[in-house]
């Protein structure tokens, strides 16, 4: 009798696991997107393509996937955490299914929590019509927004001091083709091989990635 109610009691928590797994699934690509790095990073490298002049080259679909492979190293601190504190003890049935996500929520609100600034949790208090608490305190609603605001704020940072070489650059081929009297020929035609020929000189897109990884606490 004892074995069948073991039986039953696995083919009923079947159904919730599975439910669970699909629910998860659903909500990765918003959870990839709003609390991990993949905000600042895809953001950094689209605005380095566009400062290059070439808008098609590389392709989205290789930045994007730049951007997702650099949102994993920069987060696997954080996966093992979570991988340590949440899934292993859930795959080995000592935590519920409440207390995992609990857990898993921890480490990911820690590393956001490390590249929000307070005014924006603050901002967004205001916004969600709550009495302003400390940072740590700060609920999900109010600390995912805050930290993609700041995310895109380093971003557009990051972005316009790679801008400034290139737009000197620019700059530099405009006055010396109206110095020459090459009015009718494109600025940009001159200048997109040099900027290509600067870039992979300083082995830019090895910078580009190191330094947009690094910039994250």
């Amino acid at each position: 009798m004892d074995a069948l109610l073991h039986v039953a009691s696995d083919r009923g928590t079947l159904p919730l696991d599975v439910l669970a797994g699909l629910t998860l699934l659903a909500v990765l690509p918003f959870l990839l997107v709003m609390c991990t790095s993949f905000v600042r990073i895809v953001v950094v490298l689209s605005l380095v393509r566009s400062a290059i002049g070439a808008s098609a080259l590389p392709p989205n679909a290789v930045i994007t996937g730049l951007a997702l492979v650099l949102t994993l190293v920069v987060m696997t601190p954080t996966l093992q955490r979570i991988g340590h504190d949440a899934v292993d003890p859930y795959s080995r049935g000592a935590l519920s299914q409440s207390q995992a996500f609990e857990r898993s929520v921890i480490p990911l609100r820690a590393f956001m929590l490390r590249q929000t600034h307070v005014a924006d949790i603050a901002l967004f208090d205001r916004i969600a019509h709550r009495a302003a608490t400390l940072p740590r305190r700060a609920p999900l609603v109010v600390l995912v927004p805050a930290f993609v605001v700041g995310e895109l704020r380093s971003a557009f940072a990051i972005g316009f001091a790679l801008y400034l070489p290139f737009v000197a650059i620019d700059l530099a081929v405009a006055a010396m083709l109206m110095g020459l009297g090459m009015m009718m020929l494109s600025p940009p035609v001159v200048s997109l091989p040099v900027k290509l020929l600067l870039f992979v000189m300083v082995d830019g897109w090895a910078l580009v990635c190191g330094g947009v990884a690094s910039s994250f606490r």
